[in-house]
């Protein structure tokens, strides 16, 4: 069985810390904007019956979804470059 080098070891860290930092970034910014969304679109005001709460959530969350999505492909160019410059052995 082959077993990881420090080096490599080191590097996987780096790699997942710097994926979870991108993804707390993009997860940070969604938020946000979702939130201004809504408060510029004054969402609030459709919940003022049952049916209007019940859908209320699932729009918010389909929002906030759409948002965190399109971050996927930036996460995942920022990090494979972070790799690719890395030295392996």
């Amino acid at each position: 069985m082959n077993q990881f080098s420090q080096v490599e070891i080191a590097n996987w860290i780096a790699i997942y810390l710097a994926a979870a930092m991108c993804c707390a970034i993009a997860m940070a910014m969604s938020v946000s904007v979702t939130v201004h969304g809504l408060y510029r679109d004054k969402a609030w005001e459709y919940v003022r019956s049952v049916r209007g709460a019940v859908l209320f959530l699932p729009k918010a969350w389909w929002r906030w979804q759409k948002l965190y999505l399109l971050s996927t492909p930036v996460t995942l160019g920022i990090v494979s470059y972070f790799a690719a410059t890395m030295t392996w052995s």
